[in-house]
Parts: C-alpha cells; sequence; structure tokens
C-alpha cells in the first residue's frame, strides 16, 4: 500500500472554502474529475485527503476492506470503472463509513439508498445510481494511485467536490493551488463588482 500523504489542514479548509471552478482553474484546468460524476444530492460537498481503492466493476469487496483502513477526515474514492449498473454503496456502508470518520465518498461507478444519504447529510458523488446491489468477490486495490473520471488520485491528494463537481488537488501542490485558487477568486469578484458597477 502506498504511503498516505500529509496536507496541514488549514490548507484543506482552505480549499474547501473556495469554488471548485476557481480550482481546477488554479491548476491549468487540469486535475478537474469527468462531469459525468456528479454530487448525487443538492448541496452534497466535500474537501478532504484521498483514501483510494480500486475495484472490479459491479463489485465492493474492496470497499468493506477499506472501511477499517479509512483515517479519519479522509474521503473514499473508488474507482468503479465506470460501471453504472451495480451500486457499490448505499446508506449501510456510508454509516460504516461515518463511523470510523470518513467525510465522504466518491465513486467512478454508482451508487443507491440516495435519499437516505441526503438524509444523512454524507456528501457522495458517483456517476449515477441504482437499486441493484454489487457483487463481493474482488479483485481489488486499496491505497494505491488509481483513475477517477480522466484524473490520477494519489492517497493523500485533495479531493474537492461541489455542485459544480470534483477536483484533485496533488499533495505536493496542495499550498501553491490554494494560493492561486485565492487570488483567482478575489480577481472574479473585483470583476463582477466591476460589472455590476458599470
Amino acid at each position: 500500500m502506498t504511503a498516505i500523504a500529509t496536507v496541514d489542514r488549514r490548507v484543506v479548509e482552505g480549499l474547501a472554502a473556495l469554488p471548485v471552478a476557481n480550482i481546477g482553474d488554479s491548476m491549468d484546468r487540469l486535475g478537474v474529475v469527468d462531469a459525468g460524476i456528479h454530487a448525487v444530492w443538492d448541496g452534497a460537498a466535500l474537501a478532504g485527503p484521498a483514501f483510494t481503492v480500486e475495484v472490479a466493476g459491479g463489485d465492493n469487496a474492496g470497499i468493506h476492506e477499506a472501511i477499517s483502513q479509512v483515517p479519519a477526515g479522509a474521503v473514499l474514492v473508488v474507482n468503479g470503472h465506470g460501471v453504472t449498473d451495480r451500486a457499490l454503496i448505499g446508506e449501510l456502508i456510508a454509516e460504516r463509513l461515518r463511523k470510523v470518520g470518513c467525510i465522504g465518498f466518491v465513486v467512478d461507478g454508482a451508487v443507491r439508498d440516495v435519499g437516505d444519504l441526503e438524509e444523512m447529510g454524507f456528501p457522495v458523488f458517483a456517476r449515477s445510481s441504482s437499486p441493484a446491489g454489487p457483487y463481493k468477490n474482488g479483485p481489488f486495490r486499496v491505497g494505491v494511485p488509481i483513475a477517477l473520471g480522466g484524473v490520477v488520485v494519489s492517497p493523500g491528494d485533495i479531493v474537492v467536490g461541489d455542485r459544480d463537481g470534483l477536483a484533485v488537488v496533488p499533495a505536493a501542490e496542495a499550498e501553491a493551488v490554494l494560493e492561486r485558487a485565492r487570488r483567482k477568486n478575489e480577481d472574479e469578484a473585483e470583476t463582477r463588482r466591476g460589472i455590476l458597477a458599470s
């Protein structure tokens, strides 16, 4: 398993306070996840270090394995290979993840129990929803670099999501990205004030 990089919590909180669009722009518009992966309930948002899993399409054995390993404050990020006919997570796994301190879930695949996830206030981003349950046969890999909607995610990279979508900030660049994104946000605010004043 790859070692998880650590990013200062203040940097993570700073990124959480900014629009994902500003973060993506500050990375030369790279690191933005495929728009097909989106918040499954309105208002879902998250920001935290990634704990990564790769699973076979439609199979969540690796997610069950990962639950006991996810650090508090992390986002579970799963490469489900875009398979959307079987859900990889529902409210029961979400409750277990929340109990160990996981702050949200991102999957290139499907989820279910969307109403329950919204009621829980548990942020989930996925490609779709499906009532069909998963297989539990494997194979899987936990804590390794994975692909997520066209973006490489390494353990510890910062995943930020809002209603526009998701961006992945490499851990080693997080502080610099935060500063650029803040300037971008301030520049846009000034431009908007100018438009309103004209």
